[in-house]
């Protein structure tokens, strides 16, 4: 009984402690919980790469540091590019369909909405995106959505491109990186290059006009990465990077010590080549070979062992598979660095190629346009088109060919510029420790497209996709985030997604595809679910589903600036 005062007191204490604790919580409320820092976000892109000369994606070029970001991250098997360079890169930079951004072919100024030849005043920028989030931006590369227009006479463009004349602005200033969000920019404003000297390299706005005599400009471009992460280390704000490989892109240029490499590698053949790079694809488990068989081998009338020019074409295969290694070691040093600077684990990295690997004869186009005709130095170029020289050399240009581009492009047929699997059909590795949950080396089959970027972006960054901007208005994206399919659960993507480039053109629902060539308008129709490599036309059994598709794909080109306007012809 003694204990009981000291017991209510006790009780009394404690209320008048409570309430003075509650007073003192309303009075000076709890800070909300710390926001997970955003992360930086890092987009790589390759140039004319196939689907399968990744290790990752089945090839037997040597790819250790991307296949790294693989074995840790996700790999999709069905994400599409809009299957040429500058295009998906108007796609991929706006959340737009390229026509929307005003690419609809190349980078010609046409009075077209859709044919700009540039990115237009309706869209905006990943870089300008992000950047109002308080994002840094810089870009490394090829940048390749503004009119290159040429100066003055074919010469004056020789002259030009050879180093021989100068002109400050490779197109107009406004369309540059840095007038489109990028903060800093180190590259190309033209598509093609000279890897040991190129042609239209800027930093910033400034022409850069002499190189140093060791320069290759994949390591450049990769170097540079590394400066920019080095640099944005140091700041509290996230940042935003976009590295746009010009490799394995013509002309086949590579260093002697990574053509070594492969030197022998591809003296086996188109077949035997192919042949092996599906069977590590099913064994990787990328493919259902129930569900993708391997197609016809392009024009397989010539067989590898009566090829006469079997020693030249081995060599220009090794040599782009020499292009792709080089570019791979330079992404060994973009992860090293964040390592280095403790930002690896709340980074996402983003790698995946521009379209399939390409067919061109470029030795075919001759100098002219935006190809020189001899070096710096006055040594001439030799155009192959005989195969006269052998492949790697800054004084040869030449391209691996369509054999070696439908090997490149295992198990699909066709390659860039068309609009069948093996030219919009892209690999695509998400990397992200710190946000994508689902099991690591796994495989996404979530049907996305370039234009999922600025979506995505946004999501991760608090960003605001606008209305307006600069007080112009955008055209909304028709982008979805790939964000639910970082958690590994099943997410359908797209349901319907489109195409057209120089007459190739396409229309997907579902698992079913309707899809032309460029050279010939004809539908052909394919249910990708048991048919991935469009082996089996069914346009004759279900014409009910060719004017369903075609109905929409109408429909879209008419509402997404694919047609001229009315009384105009596009050519």
């Amino acid at each position: 009984m003694k204990k009981q005062p000291i017991f209510i007191a006790l009780l009394l204490l404690s209320g008048v402690s409570l309430v003075a604790l509650s007073a003192f919580r309303r009075n000076n409320p709890a800070p909300p919980p710390a926001r997970p820092k955003r992360p930086n976000i890092i987009v790589i892109l390759a140039d004319d790469m196939g689907f399968s000369d990744l290790g990752c994606y089945g090839g037997e070029v040597h790819t250790p540091n991307i296949d790294w970001l693989a074995g840790n991250g996700i790999r999709y098997t069905q994400f599409y590019n809009t299957s040429r360079c500058c295009p998906t890169r108007a796609s991929l930079l706006t959340g737009l369909y390229n026509q929307q951004a005003g690419i609809g072919k190349m980078t010609d100024a046409e009075d077209e909405p859709g044919y700009r030849g540039h990115i237009t005043e309706n869209a905006v920028t990943l870089a300008e995106v992000l950047k109002t989030a308080g994002y840094h931006t810089a870009m490394s590369g090829k940048w390749h959505v503004s009119n290159t227009n040429g100066q003055g006479s074919q010469q004056d463009q020789l002259d030009w491109l050879n180093h021989h004349k100068f002109y400050n602005e490779f197109s107009p200033i406004s369309q540059y990186p840095t007038s489109r969000g990028f903060e800093k920019f180190f590259g190309t404003i033209w598509g093609v290059v000279d890897f040991y000297d190129p042609f239209s390299l800027v930093s910033g706005t400034t022409p850069i006009r002499e190189v140093p005599a060791n320069y290759y400009h994949t390591d450049a471009i990769n170097d540079t990465a590394v400066a920019y992460i080095n640099g944005y280390a140091q700041s509290s704000q996230p940042f935003f990077l976009y590295v746009a490989e010009n490799a394995p892109h013509w002309p086949l240029q590579a260093l002697p010590e990574d053509i070594a490499k492969y030197k022998d590698t591809y003296k086996g053949g188109w077949e035997a080549t192919r042949e092996a790079r599906y069977q590590r694809m099913v064994k990787l488990g990328l493919i259902d070979p129930a569900k993708t068989k391997l197609s016809k081998r392009w024009k397989d009338d010539l067989r590898w062992e009566d090829n006469p020019t079997k020693e030249w074409d081995a060599m220009a295969m090794a040599v782009h598979a020499a292009m792709i290694d080089r570019m791979d070691q330079g992404i060994g040093r973009i992860i090293n660095a964040l390592k280095q600077n403790g930002q690896l684990d709340n980074t996402l990295i983003l790698f995946l190629s521009d379209n399939g690997a390409s067919a061109e004869n470029c030795a075919a186009y001759g100098p002219g346009f935006d190809r020189p005709s001899e070096t710096r130095d006055g040594r001439k170029i030799v155009y192959a088109t005989q195969k006269q020289a052998m492949p790697g050399p800054e004084t040869t240009y030449s391209s691996i060919g369509q054999r070696w581009a439908n090997v490149a492009n295992t198990p699909y047929q066709y390659w860039k510029a068309e609009s069948y699997e093996g030219g919009v059909h892209t690999p695509l590795i998400a990397f992200w420790p710190k946000g994508i949950t689902a099991k690591k080396g796994g495989f996404s089959p979530h049907v996305g497209h370039v234009m999922d970027f600025m979506s995505t972006f946004a999501e991760l960054a608090g960003a605001t996709y606008p209305k307006e901007y600069n007080g112009r208005p955008v055209t909304p994206t028709t982008g979805i985030s790939l964000l639910p399919s970082f958690s590994g659960r099943e997410t359908p993507g797209h349901e319907a997604l489109f195409n057209e480039h120089f007459g190739a053109r396409y229309a997907r629902l579902g698992a079913w595809k309707l899809v032309s060539l460029s050279n010939d308008s004809t539908w052909h129709l394919y249910n990708l679910a048991a048919d991935r490599t469009e082996t089996q036309d069914l346009a004759a059994q279900h014409p009910e589903k060719v004017q369903q598709l075609d109905s929409l794909w109408r429909q879209w080109a008419n509402t997404h600036q694919v047609f001229p306007k009315p009384g105009k012809k596009r050519h």
